[in-house]
């Protein structure tokens, strides 16, 4: 066999061997040579200390890079110990829900629909508009949840209604239906802070670090606008209050968000816009990204980036 088919060959089944780790529960453990767990001051944690500082919040915001397998692995695996550890079948016996950037809001009744039993999966997919890589990094988030009755928010505004408040302001919202405004925040939307506008067009102008090459914010509009920011902080603010919504409808929940790093890394983004809507939130932001120094950690550079950092292998091959 021929090396580049035998490189094409292993860049196949690399992604699968890791992903058979999570499949039975009993052995659902992220490979840990491909990752490495630190909290914001540098000192090396195991998962086991993450779960146990959501004894006191509300909110885990999981940021990932849309491409990282291991990150995908690692969320099913943060999800599944919460709900072991917190969810209705512990001993703590709260509500445990999985937020997702990944669905708009606008597809909430069909995510019920799914996870509720009522409708097959190839309707659900027909209907739900799922991103390209779901079926291999965000499938498995969704059978756990449905398999385990725990709600799925669809927490991200409708990709229309971003597009357009790129190109015409935010202000272009209110002349949308009663019925469209339904699927976003109040209006107005709170605006974005100084800290993340001034990372956010640091970014647009290429001078940012951490640029990620799938689910970053330079895909907020992937047409482009005069409102950028705006359009960027709309899917935050969606995010954000979609969250707290279900916070203020169940008592004592946990809820476990997955969304980009950039929405919410340093605690800017989605955190701030949840601070405005539920400002007593408890919330614990943990940052997961591939870096090219794995296995060692640059907490100076990097322990900003969230209540816990999880640097991953970077040379695992991408999803597509």
């Amino acid at each position: 066999m021929k090396k580049s088919c035998l490189l094409r060959f292993a860049s196949i089944l690399l992604p699968v061997a890791l992903a058979a780790q999570l499949a039975p529960a009993a052995a659902s453990q992220a490979p840990e040579a491909h990752y490495r767990a630190f909290d914001s001051k540098g000192r090396a944690v195991k998962l086991e200390e993450i779960i146990g500082a959501l004894e006191q919040a509300d909110v885990l915001i999981v940021g990932e890079t849309h491409n990282d397998p291991v990150a995908h692995l690692l969320e099913a695996e943060l999800l599944r110990r919460a709900d072991e550890s917190y969810g209705p079948a512990s001993q703590k016996r709260r509500p445990v829900a999985l937020s997702m950037e990944m669905f708009e809001r606008d597809v909430q009744t069909v995510v019920d629909e799914y996870t509720g039993g009522l409708i097959q999966e190839r309707h659900f997919l027909l209907s739900s508009r799922p991103w390209n890589n779901y079926q291999t990094d965000y499938r498995p988030l969704v059978e756990y949840a449905r398999e385990h009755h725990l709600p799925v928010i669809a927490a991200n505004a409708p990709a229309r209604y971003v597009s357009r408040v790129s190109g015409l302001g935010p202000d272009s919202l209110r002349e949308l239906s009663a019925a469209a405004r339904q699927w976003l925040p109040p209006q107005p939307l709170p605006p974005a802070s100084a800290a993340y506008a001034s990372k956010f067009n640091s970014l647009m102008q290429g001078g940012a670090s951490q640029t990620q090459p799938a689910g970053s914010a330079a895909q907020a509009n992937p047409h482009g606008g005069a409102h950028l920011l705006e359009a960027q902080a709309l899917r935050d603010a969606s995010m954000a209050y979609a969250v707290a919504e279900f916070l203020k409808r169940q008592r004592g929940a946990l809820v476990v968000h997955v969304n980009g790093t950039f929405h919410s890394e340093e605690r800017l983004g989605v955190p701030e816009q949840l601070a405005h809507y539920r400002p007593k939130a408890r919330v614990v932001v943990v940052t997961i990204l591939p870096d090219d120094g794995f296995p060692a950690f640059d907490a100076g550079g990097m322990g900003k980036l969230g209540d816990f950092v999880i640097i991953t292998d970077p040379a695992i091959p991408r999803s597509s």
